[in-house]
């Protein structure tokens, strides 16, 4: 039985919520009368709830995110219903804005919007103590001084299991309009000795996959340095490392740590977002786009991080045509990953003062995605979310790496594969559910029977991917090839696959 129960729905069981547990490690005093309950967004509300009221609590703390506002709101209408004497206080980023036309927001006693380490501790103690609060809290923004370490609250199970995120940093110094660091989120650093402390901490606890959610982690150059040169010494077969980077800051010194990392170790996610600078201007990106795509050859060409780049569909007043002159450039500088994005209205982002003159349409349930825009009409905008949804599956699942250079041959791999996804929705009319041994065929016809490529240079790559994979499953068009394709050496085999596990569980939190 506990006083408060911390809960949220996460989308897979493998994210930790970083949120509950820096709130429960900052509770002070009543930290020992507080539980974390964690859920999934696959689960039914109502047993989420039975969970819930299972521990008898006073109050209940719900974390409300844009991917499980729709399941939180269930979840609060049911709790209300059920127990209307227990305290309902809902925080995050979903409700932190617009909170008055939320119905989540009206149905919860109270609603803390921003950073609620320390706010929410103090309406704990209030409503405990039967003191009466606002009902909705705007939360002073806290500075790490002020603050418990989080990492304890992690268990032995998030440890070895689970994707456990750290943070040496919040805030952003830029104002990008689609992302809620635009709104004068200051940045504050954690004392680099103290915060390397904890990781050392977690490193003896066997913790060896790290993903720090910091928005500028490379912004101050000492102390990111001073993080990698941690995590190199320290390295292990199997320790793993995720940040997020500015693209277009990678002075020396960094560069020198990056580069002498171990293949499988580090992972970037670069957020370009769009290489188009009028698009950049319009929504106050301000990035350096020759010196970001030397930034991205460089740490493809002399490191072993495993680059993820981000592009986003749907901005503003950037049309087809040069969304795809963007991603062209952006395959030309080589990363490993191109995650194609679809723009979403975050509740509260600045990107909304560009509805009227851009004509942009958005759905109103989370997640938001846009649905048209006055340069993108909806059929586009349609089959631009499946060429995303298409890349995915075939290009960024690491699935295909032979087969994607015969797939995007041409002057721009950006109309190649476009045509390719055309193609395969109007084959199958599916954008999920297509298993790999379905794709291998709707592959092998694409490239041989729409495209005319010889048979004999599409066997050969598809057997080098089906022999890199491991497979065994082998379709039979492909069994005259097998027998030409490269024995994959199974050790390092093994450990491509352990570094692809650990990446995928990074990004997709």
């Amino acid at each position: 039985m506990a006083d408060i129960v911390l809960a949220t729905q996460n989308a897979k069981w493998i994210h930790a919520s970083f949120g509950l547990r820096c709130l429960r490690a900052n509770l002070g005093e009543l930290r020992e009368r507080a539980v974390i309950r964690e859920f999934e967004i696959s689960q039914r509300p109502v047993d989420v709830a039975e969970a819930i009221l299972a521990e008898r609590p006073r109050l209940v703390g719900l974390g409300v995110y844009v991917w499980n506002a729709a399941p939180a709101l269930q979840l609060a209408r049911i709790l209300k219903q059920l127990a209307p004497e227990v305290a309902l206080v809902v925080g995050g980023p979903e409700v932190s804005h617009e909170s008055e036309a939320q119905a989540i927001c009206r149905l919860a006693d109270h609603v803390v919007r921003g950073e609620a380490d320390l706010a929410f501790a103090d309406l704990c103690r209030a409503v405990l103590a039967g003191e009466a609060r606002p009902h909705t809290i705007d939360a002073p923004l806290p500075h790490f001084p002020q603050l418990a370490w989080a990492y304890d609250e992690y268990d032995d199970r998030d440890v070895a299991h689970r994707v456990v995120y750290v943070e040496s940093s919040r805030g952003c110094p830029f104002t990008c309009e689609f992302c809620l660091s635009a709104l004068d989120v200051p940045v504050r650093k954690a004392d680099t000795t103290a915060f390397l402390a904890q990781m050392e901490r977690l490193l003896a606890r066997g913790l060896r996959s790290f993903k720090f959610v910091d928005r500028t982690f490379n912004l101050g150059i000492a102390h990111a340095t001073a993080i990698l040169r941690f995590f190199r010494e320290r390295w292990t077969p199997g320790l793993f490392v995720h940040f997020e980077l500015i693209p277009d800051r990678l002075p020396d010194e960094l560069r020198a740590e990056i580069a002498a990392f171990p293949p499988g170790a580090l992972q970037f996610e670069v957020g370009v977002q769009t290489l188009d600078g009028p698009t950049g201007e319009r929504i106050s990106r301000r990035q350096d786009v020759p010196r970001i795509l030397a930034n991205l050859r460089w740490l493809r060409d002399a490191t072993a991080a495993h680059v993820h780049a981000d592009l986003i569909v749907g901005l503003p007043g950037e049309d087809e045509a040069t969304f795809a002159r963007g991603f062209d450039l952006l395959w030309a500088a080589g990363p490993h990953e191109i995650q194609v994005g679809i723009l979403k209205r975050l509740r509260g982002a600045p990107i909304a003062r560009h509805d009227d003159a851009h004509g942009m349409v958005y759905a109103q349930e989370a997640p938001y995605e846009v649905l048209r825009t006055a340069a993108v009409p909806f059929t586009a905008m349609q089959a631009m979310k499946r060429f995303a949804r298409y890349w995915d599956v075939v290009a960024n699942s690491g699935n295909w790496n032979a087969t994607l250079q015969l797939l995007l041959a041409g002057p721009s791999a950006h109309a190649a594969f476009a045509a390719f996804s055309a193609w395969l929705h109007g084959t199958t009319r599916a954008t999920s559910g297509i298993a790999l041994h379905r794709l291998a065929e709707l592959l092998w016809r694409w490239l041989v029977d729409e495209r005319g490529n010889a048979p004999a240079a599409v066997g050969a790559a598809m057997a080098v991917d089906y022999a890199r994979c491991a497979r065994h499953d082998w379709p039979e068009f492909l069994r005259p090839y097998v027998d030409g394709a490269a024995k994959p050496d199974r050790s390092r085999k093994a450990g491509q696959a352990a570094a692809r596990q650990a990446r995928h569980r990074g990004v997709d939190a």
